[in-house]
């Protein structure tokens, strides 16, 4: 994007920016999430502050933004739905009073079936929200009600089905599998049933037990499927979804023709992004830093200034090389050797030679344009095949220089 000055004898040429808000507000907490969020109990005092932390936090950051321009905006939590309409927009408002925001600007809100209305998705969708992203997991009411989801899959249904309705043409949602006691043929029930739902986008991810959740404590008895069986779940996803037009642009992510996650490819492709509230990360000027994941202690760092942090680093260059591999090979677009080499001044070869060997196993492939990605066999061992590489990158000298 350009911004033109008056006098100006060239146009300013504005770098991209995406936004990150994250909602820590839930009406329950699930039994699988680690994300920071407060489920139940929460009066209304604690969101009013909560909105009014954001607001000031917003004004001040955007001060630094100059020669920024927003064009990706992701409302997260928690669930920012069960937060309302009225706060989102709000914040929505003082984010396009305060930033350039793009006309363009994809404006994602996470939303759970159960806390969603069609007069509040018109609402939303007029005060420019453009995407949604739905939380689904399943179309089986006793699982959904085993890991604590609050909605039934009619809810799902009906949501979906509301903001095609009010106006919202990017529409993802959010599966899951390996849940407790499910089975193959219950996976495949799922992939079919939501292909009716005829959404743009759609995210599966295996269900992982972590530390610190609900489903921890009982995970030996809980009947998950084992390692092999969530394989063969994901594999059929990744046939089924290609069958229907869906393409695998990252290793969870699925997408029809044109339809990813813009803000989410920032992540992956280390583009700067700005988050707020509590737990929220930036990758911005240059250094990482990520905001306390606790909401009292955001609340009074904002409002008193004072530290609201939970760390803040510089990126040492070699460390966004290793950034670098980790997360561009959780995409389609993959790496490339000149791109490396230019930006990163290490050598590619010691990753090439293990890449061609990788290639002779199915886990990666050269694409004609001579980026290397990782094949849907080689997503499912990225950890072990990531370990390797930069391993390799450790060891390897810095270029004297590097060939055009």
């Amino acid at each position: 994007m350009e911004l033109f000055k008056k006098n100006a004898k060239a146009p300013v040429e504005l770098k991209p920016l995406g936004i990150y808000v994250h909602v820590p507000f839930c009406r329950s907490k699930c039994e699988y999430c680690d994300f920071y969020s407060l489920g139940g109990g929460l009066n209304q005092e604690s969101m009013d502050l909560y909105l009014q932390a954001i607001l000031t936090h917003i004004k001040e950051a955007a001060q630094r933004a100059v020669g920024y321009s927003v064009d990706s905006i992701y409302f997260g939590g928690g669930t920012p739905s069960f937060f309302g309409e009225q706060g989102l927009i709000r914040i929505l408002s003082e984010i396009d009073r305060r930033f350039l925001v793009e006309k363009d600007a994809e404006i994602t809100l996470e939303a759970n079936p159960d806390s969603v209305t069609a007069q509040s998705l018109a609402k939303l969708r007029r005060a420019g929200f453009n995407r949604i992203s739905i939380g689904v997991q399943c179309d089986d009411d006793a699982q959904l009600k085993s890991l604590g989801r609050p909605h039934t899959y009619k809810q799902a249904q009906m949501a979906v089905s509301q903001a095609r309705r009010v106006g919202f043409a990017n529409i993802s949602v959010d599966l899951m599998f390996g849940l407790p006691s499910q089975s193959r043929e219950q996976w495949m029930s799922t992939l079919r049933n939501v292909m009716d739902l005829k959404v743009d986008h759609i995210s599966c991810y295996g269900l992982k037990v972590e530390p610190n959740t609900r489903l921890y404590e009982y995970r030996d008895c809980a009947n998950l499927p084992d390692d092999d069986a969530q394989a063969d779940m994901y594999f059929y996803a990744v046939e089924t979804l290609e069958s229907f037009g869906y393409v695998q642009y990252e290793i969870s992510n699925f997408s029809l023709p044109g339809m990813e996650c813009r803000h989410n490819m920032k992540y992956w492709t280390g583009q700067p992004y700005m988050g707020f509230g509590p737990a929220a990360s930036s990758d911005f000027g240059g250094k990482r830093y990520t905001a306390a994941a606790d909401l009292d202690r955001y609340i009074t760092g904002v409002m008193e200034q004072g530290i609201i942090l939970s760390e803040c680093e510089s990126i040492p260059l070699r460390e966004r090389a290793g950034e670098y591999l980790m997360l561009r090979l959780r995409t389609a677009h993959g790496i490339e050797e000149n791109e490396y080499m230019q930006t990163y001044l290490l050598p590619f070869e010691p990753l090439e030679k293990l890449l061609c060997m990788y290639e002779t196993r199915g886990l990666a492939m050269k694409e004609e344009s001579g980026r290397w990605r990782l094949t849907p066999k080689g997503f499912m061992v990225s950890n072990s095949i990531l370990v390797q590489l930069l391993e390799a990158q450790q060891q390897s000298k810095p270029l004297a220089k590097v060939r055009k």
